[in-house]
């Protein structure tokens, strides 16, 4: 028999488990996005084990469950049902390194392309399948994908956190320490202190219409470590553009990826 590969062994309350194995038997027959909120790749393949190995999938995150079922040291085109520690990639841009290192294993749950086998599986053997299923085709990845996609996710979080406020919500968009989790550092003190006169994010002093979702420049998307995203806009019934422009803060923690600048029509800020 193959061996198995397995990471470090974790345990969750019995009702998180309870709760997620229904919601996989819910939609056991249903083809789901990436993970249950839409964030992430649409495929995953198994990587970091051996030909002669298979992964193990288990009845929970983590060794102490049994196993269901295995994959393929090659399978592809898995799909992601969700992953404990659950976030999107723009919560782990806003986290730094110690706040990464800190978090307990991650483990997903699975199921494979032809969706009759699904189970939970260490992350650290998943890797985003950008060709999708096997002999679906051989689409390349541009470099520093990962990190446009973080840039993405950062700037739709907070158009998000802005609409919260918005609605009268309070989200900490407008302190420094929840500023910083979007800005570079310098940036968010000018966000916090009024700086910017009109709302930078908006690119006006009032609103009101609806945003299309954040998307990378077409033409340069990140060059010499400098993402571009663009959130175009209508307002009072006038289409807007807003350009954020992002890269490394090193003045935070782990040097997370940070917006250091936003664009509009005639003027940006800082």
């Amino acid at each position: 028999m193959a061996q198995t590969r397995n990471g470090g062994k974790r345990t969750l309350a019995g009702w998180v488990v309870a709760v997620l194995s229904t919601a996989m038997l819910a939609i056991a027959g249903t083809p789901t996005l990436a993970e249950i909120d839409g964030h992430g790749p649409d495929a995953w393949r198994v990587t970091g084990v051996s030909p002669r190995d298979a992964l193990n999938a288990r009845m929970g995150p983590g060794t102490a469950y049994s196993v269901l079922t295995r994959f393929a040291h090659d399978e592809r085109g898995m799909q992601q049902v969700t992953c404990v520690p659950y976030y999107t990639p723009a919560h782990r841009a806003a986290m730094s390194r110690a706040e990464i290192a800190a978090l307990p294993p991650r483990w997903c749950l699975m199921r494979s392309a032809d969706l009759a086998r699904a189970g939970w599986v260490n992350a650290d053997y998943l890797e985003p399948d950008y060709g999708g299923p096997a002999g679906g085709g051989d689409l390349s990845r541009e470099p520093g994908d990962d990190l446009i996609v973080a840039g993405e996710e950062l700037v739709r979080t907070l158009y998000e956190m802005r609409s919260i406020e918005d609605a009268g919500g309070n989200t900490g968009l407008y302190r420094l320490q929840g500023a910083k989790r979007y800005f570079h550092l310098e940036v968010a003190r000018a966000l916090v202190s009024g700086q910017a006169g009109a709302d930078p994010i908006y690119g006006a002093q009032d609103f009101d219409g609806h945003c299309e979702e954040p998307r990378r420049d077409a033409d340069r998307p990140m060059f010499r470590g400098m993402i571009t995203v663009h959130v175009d806009c209508v307002n009072f019934g006038r289409p807007q553009r807003a350009t954020y422009s992002l890269r490394a803060d090193p003045d935070q923690a782990g040097a997370p990826v940070r917006i250091f600048r936003i664009d509009h029509d005639g003027w940006s800020f800082p």
